[in-house]
Formats: C-alpha cells, sequence, structure tokens
C-alpha cells in the first residue's frame, strides 16, 4: 500500500512532464517559418530602398541565410594596383540549418538536393551599410533543370554583413594574390505570380 502512495504521484508528475515538453516540441515546430519552395513564407523586413523591390507580376517563395566569402584578385588597374572581384562562395541554410543551395561564379545558385540552377545578373543595387558590400537585385537570365529552382525568376541580396574588398595589401609585389573575404546575407528567390482565370 505504502509503495502505491510513493509511486502514484511520481508516475502522474513524470507523465504531466512528458505531455508538456510533447506540447511544447510541436508548437516550436508549427511557429517556425517554413522555408519549403512549394510554400509561402512570412514577409521580410523593409527594403532599405525601392529600387531593390522585385516586380509586381512576381512574388516570395522561399528565403535563405547565406554564409561564404567574396574572393577578391590583386590585379594591376589603370590607376595602379586594385582588389578586382572574382566571384562569390557560400553556402545558404534554411531554418534548421540545412545546407540548401551552394552559391558560385556566375553569379550561379545550385540546389543542394535537386541540382536544378540559376544564373542571374544584376540590375539594381544599393548600399545600406558602409562596412558591408551592397544589397541587390537580380534578374535570372538561364535555368537548367526542373528542381527547386526551375520557377525562380528574381533574386535579392539583402541584410549583407561584411564582404569588403580589402583596403591594403594589393601593389606590385603582389599581383595574382587571392583575398577570400567574410561575409553574411540573406537570398529571397522569387517566382511569376500564377494567373487568375
Amino acid at each position: 500500500m505504502l509503495k502505491n502512495c510513493v509511486y502514484r504521484p511520481i508516475l502522474a508528475t513524470a507523465l504531466l512532464l512528458a505531455g508538456s515538453s510533447a506540447n511544447a516540441n510541436q508548437t516550436a515546430v508549427t511557429a517556425e517559418p517554413t522555408t519549403t519552395p512549394g510554400n509561402q513564407v512570412k514577409a521580410l523586413p523593409p527594403l532599405p530602398s525601392p529600387t531593390l523591390t522585385v516586380p509586381d507580376d512576381s512574388q516570395l517563395a522561399f528565403y535563405y541565410d547565406a554564409t561564404g566569402v567574396q574572393i577578391y584578385a590583386c590585379q594591376a588597374t589603370k590607376s595602379g594596383f586594385g582588389w578586382t572581384f572574382q566571384a562569390p562562395e557560400a553556402k545558404l541554410f534554411d531554418r534548421r540549418g540545412h545546407s540548401i543551395l551552394e552559391h558560385y561564379a556566375g553569379p550561379t545558385w545550385e540546389s543542394v538536393s535537386d541540382h536544378s540552377k540559376v544564373v542571374a545578373k544584376k540590375i539594381a543595387e544599393f548600399s545600406a551599410h558602409p562596412d558591408a558590400i551592397p544589397e541587390l537585385l537580380l534578374q535570372v537570365t538561364s535555368h537548367q533543370g526542373d528542381g527547386t529552382l526551375a520557377e525562380v525568376t528574381y533574386i535579392q541580396r539583402l541584410h549583407t554583413t561584411g564582404g569588403l574588398a580589402p583596403s591594403v595589401g594589393c601593389d606590385e609585389s603582389h599581383v595574382g594574390a587571392m583575398a577570400r573575404v567574410a561575409y553574411t546575407a540573406t537570398y529571397t528567390f522569387s517566382r511569376p505570380k500564377p494567373h487568375r482565370k
């Protein structure tokens, strides 16, 4: 009898804790913004400039945070020597920390899972922070593959930090040297709005 009196409250407490823990986990998963390419995502903060706005006939499909480097080469220029941009090299991650896209020369974005690709060209830029690379609006110029990126038409590079070319270290004795400067950004991917019947 004593044994039952002792164990029943302990068992009830354990069940209560397990139930509340399960509910907490469920809430956390549900509240997390989705980044699945087929779904809408919550709106991003306001743009720093209207010049970066995606055209009205497109809508946000998904967005990912990027971590990587901007690569520069020391080269001779008309005015002497300087660091010249070569290419980006970055990985884009979803909200759970999974690597979703790779970003490299072109500029190109490639899906890790299905290898669909897009190449884009810059159509607008805005320097929101003096110590970071500009924020960009890019238009997709070519597609490859039928996967994640197949319908993407516009890309924005937003919320940039770092990535600027070095201000020193490039002279005649360093021609050909490479600099890899760390940066972060959020990339948004837009696609055409569905046609209304």
